[in-house]
């Protein structure tokens, strides 16, 4: 396993994305991520499987202090109260005392982001969250919360795969000792059928999956991709012994599209 550090954090360079997983599917996947060596797992209140990602870390049988668990604050909670009392609900669903990473999920125009971002601070000295962050948030958004953040900011949870470029955020990230996390580092799937990545993972004698995970990962973000299969979580796992040249980078970023964008609610910000 691979580390990124930001603001203080350490953080995995890989981790399981729990979005759609419900029930028993998820404490089970998430167990069984874990078993596989996995560190970092990633909720968020509106999955509504938060309790069932809390069973599963302590089914796994690995110890609190080596998971780095991550959820997200819903939009509609971003007033200062409103989302103390969101905290306190994921830690009592997880049946945690604190998460390592809280994150606001979308920005919400209708509150005052200093406002918001001082409330995220608060959790994180009242000891609910050891580090803090946001997520969909554009370049603009990023420098204003930057500046009113009375804590480091660690990451910015951004879609982000080959079909889209994001390198205006990761410059803004970087330029702030932040780090970008990438949902959807597959684009759902989408990426994984293009002959480039095809034609790059023969080469390597890696999946497709695979080469498209190495790609945000060589770029320097920390990737999500959620899977209930656990022959995915281990090929997913496969990252690390090997690398993509500079030329199969550069052909890489040649996916990029204007329309590559797949999470794009009618809640998001103007983007980049």
């Amino acid at each position: 396993m691979d580390y990124v550090t930001a603001n203080g954090a350490t953080i995995p360079a890989i981790g399981l994305g729990t979005w759609e997983l419900r029930g028993r599917t998820c404490t089970r996947t998430v167990e069984q991520a874990l078993r596989a060596g996995y560190r970092l797992i990633d909720t968020a209140e509106i999955y509504e499987n938060e309790r069932e990602v809390g069973d599963g870390i302590r089914a796994s049988g690995v110890k609190r202090a080596e998971v780095f668990l991550t959820t997200k604050i819903w939009p509609d909670h971003l007033a200062p109260r409103e989302l103390e009392r969101a905290t306190k609900a994921s830690l009592a669903r997880l049946r945690m005392s604190e998460v390592d990473l809280l994150l606001i999920h979308w920005p919400n125009p209708r509150v005052a982001l200093a406002e918001t971002i001082e409330a995220l601070c608060k959790m994180k000295r009242a000891g609910f969250a050891r580090h803090i962050g946001v997520s969909n948030f554009t370049v603009a958004l990023l420098e204003e919360a930057v500046k009113v953040a009375s804590e480091p900011l660690v990451v910015d949870q951004v879609e982000w795969h080959a079909r889209l470029d994001q390198s205006k955020v990761v410059a803004a990230c970087r330029r702030h000792g932040m780090a970008v996390v990438a949902y959807s580092p597959m684009a759902r799937g989408a990426v994984l059928s293009d002959d480039l990545v095809k034609e790059i993972a023969a080469a390597h004698e890696r999946s497709p999956a695979q080469v498209s995970l190495r790609f945000v990962l060589q770029e320097g973000g920390i990737v999500i991709p959620r899977t209930a299969r656990l022959d995915r979580l281990t090929e997913n796992l496969g990252i690390f012994d090997f690398a993509l040249t500079d030329a199969e980078m550069a052909a890489m970023r040649g996916l990029a599209r204007p329309n590559g964008r797949i999470v794009d609610p009618g809640i998001a910000p103007k983007w980049d």
